[in-house]
C-alpha cells in the first residue's frame, strides 16, 4: 500500500482554524499540540502552522500572565477577506487610473509622428548622420595614439619605469654586497643563488 499523503501547509491551517471555530474558546499552545493530531495536524507542526495564522489575523494572541493564549472566531477570518478585498479594490483603481494616463500619454506621443514622407526622409537623414558621427569616432580613434597629450603620458610612464628600474637594480647590488660582507665562505652557494635567481654577469643598470 502506498504511504499515506500528509496534509498540505494550507490544509493543516484550515485544520487547525476549524479547532477554533467549533469551540469558540481559547487555548494554550500545548493544548493545541495535543488536538492538533485530532485534526491530522502532528503536534510538532501545530506551533508554526498556528504562527503563520497569527502573522496572517485569522489567530489572534495574548498574553496573559506567564500564559500566552490563542483564539479565533468565524468573524476574524471574515474581517481579513473584507480587509484583503478592500486592498485589491484600490489597487485595481490604481492600475486602472495609471492604465487610463498611459494610453493618454501614448495619444500625445503619437501626435506630430504620423508616418509621412516628411517623416520618412527626416529618419532617414537622422540613420545617415548617425552613421556619419560613428564613422568620424572611429576614424578619430585610429589618431589617438598620436595625441600629444597621450604621447606627453607615455614619455613620463617610461621615465617613472625607468628610475624605478635601476633603484631596485641598485637595491640588488646593496643585497648581493651585504650577502658578500657577511657571508664570505658561502661565496660558491650565493653565486649560484645569484644564477638561479638570473642575476648574472650582464645584470646592469639602464642606460
Amino acid at each position: 500500500m502506498s504511504k499515506k499523503r500528509g496534509l498540505s501547509l494550507e490544509e493543516k491551517r484550515e485544520q487547525m482554524l476549524q479547532i477554533f471555530y467549533e469551540s469558540q474558546d481559547f487555548f494554550l499552545l500545548k493544548e493545541l499540540e495535543k488536538l492538533g493530531p485530532k485534526k491530522g495536524v502532528i503536534s510538532q507542526s501545530v506551533k508554526d502552522v498556528v504562527q503563520s495564522l497569527v502573522d496572517d489575523d485569522l489567530v489572534l494572541k495574548d498574553k496573559i500572565g506567564t500564559s500566552v493564549y490563542f483564539w479565533s472566531l468565524p468573524s476574524c477570518a471574515g474581517n481579513q477577506l473584507r480587509s484583503a478585498r478592500n486592498k485589491l479594490e484600490s489597487d485595481l483603481s490604481s492600475s486602472r487610473k495609471r492604465f487610463k494616463e498611459l494610453i493618454e500619454q501614448r495619444d500625445n506621443l503619437k501626435k506630430g509622428r504620423e508616418e509621412s514622407d516628411e517623416r520618412v526622409a527626416a529618419l532617414e537623414e537622422l540613420k545617415a548622420v548617425e552613421l556619419q558621427h560613428k564613422k568620424l569616432n572611429e576614424e578619430l580613434a585610429c589618431y589617438a595614439d598620436n595625441d600629444p597629450a597621450a604621447l606627453e603620458a607615455l614619455k613620463n610612464a617610461i621615465e617613472i619605469a625607468h628610475s624605478a628600474a635601476n633603484r631596485w637594480t641598485d637595491n640588488v647590488f646593496t643585497l648581493q654586497q651585504w650577502c658578500s660582507t657577511t657571508f664570505p665562505q658561502a661565496k660558491e652557494q650565493l653565486d649560484n643563488m645569484y644564477k638561479e635567481a638570473g642575476l648574472t654577469e650582464d645584470f646592469e643598470y639602464l642606460q
